[in-house]
């Protein structure tokens, strides 16, 4: 089934090079709970709609204290219900970790709920450790690094393809089986439901989804937040790749970037030190809530910590609303990315939401409650 190109291109709104997106991780901080998490996930959403952002997603993470997303598609169905215009989406869901039927059902239901503004974009690593992956999947297969079901992937996406667009052959054992809501009941007698589906995205942090997506011809988002130094040469390959399809007639990659603004340079710099020290825990195997930027300042860093934290940062555009925004046009440029998705990553729920504003106020992007 064909997915209209409107779904997926956006627009670029005031003097952004790109469309501007969000990707939200409902991050929960010392002090806080995850219900303020997800009551902040509520409340970017409607800052991200208000100044014309033109999607907001939300990540598969799981057994991580200090994130909050572990169910996108019950995320998604809460903010659906508290905006009205912006895109909703998965950022993404990890198909390993689920059957391909059950993801077809959820996001159809997701797509009855919110007709024409629902993303599913998919990726293929666990969103944890292997251990809580088989815990995911009832399996006692832990050793295979990815997890199991990352290798079956393509087979995998072509399923959940499949169950979306009901259209099994005749003579596949899920011929008959159709995932509902979705176009099944557009064909039954007396049927008016909408065939429209959500359009699918691959999500990368390396080549093998790159390659996939532009053999497939999909839109492609890479996690340049975490894995800049990938982000290029997967880039290159999605392009290369790219086949024309019903979906895309050329290649469409926005790439995930993480930025803080605020109002003085010292404060962003305060603030993105907190997702550093929180990045450098889990990477160490002590993964934890989001510190205060007290906490981060008084901690005490290894050199080895230090030249994580500093490498960390060299990735993360944080500064004054003018210095974030000068950073996001030269990666825009030195990508060519058709679209950034801005995730800012700080303890404080009003430091991220004056992250946004001021890249919004420097982008003169419209404030819709201005009018």
């Amino acid at each position: 089934m064909a997915t209209p190109h409107a779904t997926i291109r956006g627009t670029a709104h005031g003097t952004a090079p790109v469309p501007l997106s969000v990707l939200d991780l409902a991050t929960v901080g010392t002090g806080l709970t995850a219900t303020d998490a997800l009551r902040t996930s509520v409340e970017l959403a409607r800052t991200a709609e208000r100044f014309g952002f033109h999607r907001f997603w939300v990540a598969e993470h799981h057994s991580m204290p200090g994130v909050a997303s572990s169910s996108p598609a019950v995320i998604l169905a809460h903010l659906a219900a508290h905006t009205d215009r912006i895109r909703l989406g998965s950022g993404g869901v990890m198909l390993p970790n689920h059957a391909p039927l059950v993801i077809a059902e959820q996001f159809g239901t997701l797509e009855a709920m919110a007709p024409g503004r629902i993303d599913l974009g998919l990726g293929r690593a666990p969103g944890t450790d292997g251990a809580t992956a088989a815990a995911l999947r009832r399996t006692d297969r832990r050793g295979a690094q990815g997890g199991e079901g990352a290798d079956d992937f393509p087979q995998q996406l072509a399923e959940l393809i499949r169950f979306l667009d009901d259209d099994f052959p005749d003579g596949h054992p899920y011929r008959r089986i159709h995932s509902v809501p979705g176009p099944v009941q557009a064909t039954a007698p007396g049927g008016v439901q909408s065939p429209a589906r959500p359009p699918v995205w691959l999500l990368g942090s390396s080549g093998f989804s790159a390659q996939l997506a532009g053999m497939l011809g999909l839109p492609f988002a890479f996690a340049h937040h975490f894995s800049a130094a990938n982000t290029l040469p997967a880039l290159d390959l999605y392009r290369e790749a790219f086949r024309a399809s019903e979906v895309l007639s050329e290649p469409y990659a926005l790439i995930g970037v993480s930025a803080l603004a605020a109002d003085e340079e010292k404060e962003a710099r305060r603030q993105a030190l907190t997702g550093a020290l929180s990045m450098v825990r889990l990477r160490t195997g002590r993964p934890g809530l989001i510190p205060s930027p007290e906490e981060a300042e008084a901690y005490e860093w290894s050199p080895v910590e230090r030249e994580f934290a500093d490498s960390w940062l060299a990735n993360v555009v944080h500064g004054t609303a003018e210095e974030v925004r000068d950073g996001l046009n030269a990666l825009a440029k030195r990508t060519g990315a058709d679209e950034l998705m801005i995730t800012t990553n700080a303890h404080t729920p009003s430091a991220r939401l004056r992250s946004y504003e001021l890249m919004a106020g420097a982008y003169g992007l419209p404030d819709s409650d201005a009018g």
